[in-house]
């Protein structure tokens, strides 16, 4: 046993020299703090309290500051990820095309609820922002935080945010709608899958997505319209109303 594992020591060593000088490893430690997530979750029960996407964001906090690797570095590795993003948001069309006939049914009332639901959301994170003292520029990079992450980061950059903190604060966002949605519904009596995924799209954009694709396909599929809608509405809109709102503070 002893001289397997002396022996393995150099063929092991020789890998962590590669991996640590290829972007692969940074691919590998998303890859392999996603699973860990998935696990967790899994074995909870799927308790939204143990959403994989928090756990992976954390692994990979963890794990860039002990190999003391700067952001730069891992997103250069991790970048493939990113940019599977955008296939992944034009598949959410197929399930949304098997739920054509509801979508016909309520089409003006969610439009409806688009806008204020887009609307309310940056008022308020404004709102709040403003009134525990911060500045206009964290005031700026809140206003888009419903909003998908690609999108917010450039409006907040356009009315000028900081698109590095919308980031965090998009992903923080979709984690604790993510987390929230179901008792919030169960308490309000919420209970049709056309709302409740509507709904979790316009607050909580990818993340929520998700985690309504997890609950039922119809929760999903309109999930994923309300991120596609609100992520288009508000690149035309928000820019303006965020600047309006910002002028007057």
């Amino acid at each position: 046993m002893n001289a397997m594992t002396s022996s393995d020591l150099p063929a092991i060593s020789e890998i962590w020299v590669y991996l640590s000088g290829s972007p692969l490893l940074a691919l590998v430690l998303t890859l392999s703090a996603y699973l860990i997530g998935l696990t967790l979750y899994e074995r909870s029960q799927r308790n939204p309290l143990a959403n994989p996407v928090l756990i992976a964001v954390v692994l990979v906090c963890l794990s860039i500051s002990v190999l003391d690797m700067p952001y730069a570095q891992y997103f250069e590795g991790a970048q493939f990820v990113h940019f599977l993003l955008g296939p992944a948001t034009v598949a959410l069309a197929v399930p949304l095309f098997e739920q054509i006939d509801k979508l016909r049914q309520w089409w003006w009332p969610m439009l409806g609820a688009l806008v204020v639901g887009t609307v309310s959301a940056t008022v308020t994170a404004i709102g709040v922002g403003w009134a525990l003292g911060a500045t206009r520029a964290t005031l700026a990079s809140l206003a888009p935080k419903s909003v998908t992450t690609p999108v917010a980061m450039g409006i907040a950059e356009r009315i000028g945010g900081l698109p590095s903190l919308t980031a965090v604060l998009v992903v923080s966002t979709g984690i604790i709608g993510a987390v929230c949605a179901r008792p919030l519904f169960d308490a309000m009596r919420i209970h049709d899958p056309v709302v409740r995924g509507f709904a979790l799209g316009t607050a909580a954009h990818g993340i929520g997505t998700a985690r309504a694709f997890q609950v039922s396909p119809t929760m999903g599929a309109f999930s994923g319209l309300a991120m596609g809608l609100a992520a288009l509405f508000s690149a035309v809109v928000l820019p303006g109303l965020a600047a309006f709102l910002l002028r007057g503070l």
